[in-house]
């Protein structure tokens, strides 16, 4: 077993883990934190993204004693932030949810690129969603709402 202590939506936790748990497992099973979804366990769909430190990361593929020290946020974290409030009410508005599986992942991300490329147009924002897949949606909604975030922001 080896001792984590990190910070998980503003509170402070410290426990004795694997050292080969993944942070989703950890997030999920001991934390209880459910929203941090998983997909394919290999990075690649982005269901699993939340915010170590302020940056996007993929924790199915990162152990959670990686995290020692950091502060993580998942999708539950985010009652207070204005841009994650934006992006819910456009994700709603422009049919940007069908079952849902992507969403927490994909809020986590378009949160990412509204706030660290407020001049994105649509192919940027494409590009940066390229690691979060939807099997419903076609991403047209998903895209149209980070675009209206975006505009929102830019008056």
């Amino acid at each position: 077993m080896t001792q984590l202590s990190l910070t998980i939506n503003g509170e402070a936790v410290s426990t004795d883990v694997e050292p080969r748990l993944s942070l989703a497992d950890f997030i999920r099973d001991h934390r209880r934190l459910t929203g941090t979804h998983l997909g394919c366990e290999h990075g690649v769909c982005g269901a699993c993204t939340v915010l170590m430190d302020g940056e996007p990361i993929r924790s199915c593929i990162t152990f959670a004693v990686v995290a020692d020290s950091a502060e993580i946020t998942t999708i539950e974290g985010f009652d207070d932030d204005e841009a994650m409030a934006q992006l819910r009410k456009a994700f709603h508005e422009n049919h940007a949810l069908q079952c849902g599986y992507c969403t927490p992942g994909m809020l986590v991300a378009a949160r990412d690129i509204v706030l660290r490329l407020p001049d994105a147009d649509e192919a940027r924002v494409r590009l940066e969603l390229a690691g979060n897949l939807c099997r419903c949606t076609g991403y047209v909604g998903i895209v149209d709402a980070i675009l209206a975030v975006l505009d929102e922001r830019q008056e």
